[in-house]
């Protein structure tokens, strides 16, 4: 997943002003991040970036705070947060950083994605290192609008993931209007696989299609041995879960291979 981006198209991006994006939120957060593991070059492909509470709440309990009113507000400080974190922390620019995105909070993806684009900017982050997770649960009733923003986001050279494919009903049909870079298989086809006939054709079908369409494939939500090796097994170079490495807050963790 290499992109070369011309200097050009994001030139064209209209400016937005990185502190006028991000309006006071009535809450405060900040971010974990977990590890997502390449085991074929035994080298860590991502962190994935996870809102947490200042004052060690889940994710759940901040998200329950999010409202019409705010929601793009956080989800500009969400992006803004991650990145400066990771810069912070010194993250290896070889090195992705992956953003759960809200698409229904986006009304203007050109417009929407200048705050970060500066934010990589202001603290050196390459912006092509930043892969944008999106969940096929977030409901949207507008695919179009949804195939605008990955569209806009793959020209400006990011990285684009459908996460949790697999959970809900909508995810091969996003594909046949649209195909992001990466899927992300929900963890409730993940856990328990090695032990299971009906998971194992599913996620095999899942990353023979992926193959064909060149898309990479990382499986989350790992917890045992038996499951990982089932997965590596089926040829998925990407793994994520409490196994290889919990989220930690505001540290990288250090991925710890069974």
């Amino acid at each position: 997943m290499n992109f070369t981006t011309d200097p050009d198209i994001i030139a064209r991006v209209p400016h937005v002003d990185v502190c006028a994006c991000q309006k006071p939120l009535p809450f405060e957060f900040t971010m974990a991040f977990q590890p997502i593991w390449d085991w074929e070059n035994k080298r860590v492909f991502a962190y994935e970036a996870l809102v947490r509470g200042k004052d060690g709440a889940g994710a759940g309990a901040i998200l329950s705070k999010v409202t019409a009113a705010n929601k793009y507000a956080f989800d500009q400080a969400c992006r803004v947060t991650a990145i400066r974190l990771v810069s912070e922390l010194c993250m290896s620019t070889d090195t992705y950083l992956s953003i759960n995105f809200l698409p229904n909070a986006i009304y203007d993806p050109d417009t929407c994605i200048r705050a970060t684009l500066e934010a990589a900017e202001q603290f050196g982050f390459p912006h092509k290192q930043i892969m944008f997770e999106m969940t096929e649960q977030e409901g949207l009733a507008d695919n179009r609008h949804l195939k605008t923003i990955v569209e806009a986001y793959q020209r400006l050279g990011f990285i684009t993931a459908i996460d949790d494919f697999g959970q809900g009903y909508s995810g091969l049909h996003l594909l046949s209007q649209f195909q992001p870079d990466v899927l992300k298989i929900d963890m409730d086809l993940v856990q328990g696989i090695a032990t299971d006939p009906v998971r194992q054709a599913i996620v095999e079908g899942t990353v023979l299609m992926a193959k064909r369409l060149n898309i990479k494939v990382i499986a989350e939500g790992i917890e045992t041995v038996e499951d990982m090796r089932m997965l590596m097994d089926m040829g998925i170079p990407y793994l994520q879960g409490y196994l290889l490495a919990r989220p930690a807050v505001e540290l990288l963790p250090v991925v710890q291979v069974p």
